[in-house]
């Protein structure tokens, strides 16, 4: 048999972003949001567990996404700009979802819940400063200075 029929396809993994600070932020976001689904499941209460299960979810496949260098070949979308955006609403999201369950909580999970999912709303809210810093929208690339004669001279 020849080489090529032995040689199998292999997927870049990119398991430097898992150690970098955004990776380190995307986990930290899916463990706090899962221990939000797991006290408001505790809890009882369906409309929070939905909320914080799809919110997990969708930062796992964001994960995926940038371990599996998925983005680097599915680039049809801009896919920090769509992360900036998922952060942005998922703060808006949690921070009302959270308040919601601390007043109106009779069980406490739904409080411990509400509180973890404040704690998630405020790393997604740093996740998505941190991503809006980095993407530029038009801005010109520095140029290099190169040194004239008549700067040499003095």
């Amino acid at each position: 048999m020849s080489e090529d029929q032995n040689e199998r396809p292999t997927m870049d993994m990119d398991t430097a972003f898992l150690k970098s600070k955004r990776g380190i932020l995307k986990v930290a976001e899916m463990v706090t949001l899962l221990v939000a689904f797991v006290c408001f499941a505790a809890a009882s209460t369906p409309k929070y567990i939905a909320a914080t299960m799809l919110e997990f979810l969708i930062t796992l496949l964001l994960v995926l996404l940038y371990v599996l260098k998925l983005n680097k070949k599915l680039t049809f979308f801009f896919w920090p700009l769509i992360d900036v955006f998922n952060s942005m609403f998922a703060v808006v999201y949690f921070i009302t979802l959270s308040l919601m369950a601390l007043t109106t909580y009779t069980v406490t999970g739904t409080l411990v819940g509400g509180i973890v999912g404040l704690m998630s709303a405020g790393l997604l809210c740093v996740d998505s400063y941190m991503l809006f810093k980095n993407i530029t929208f038009n801005k010109r690339r520095s140029e290099p200075r190169i040194k004239t004669t008549n700067e040499s001279i003095s």
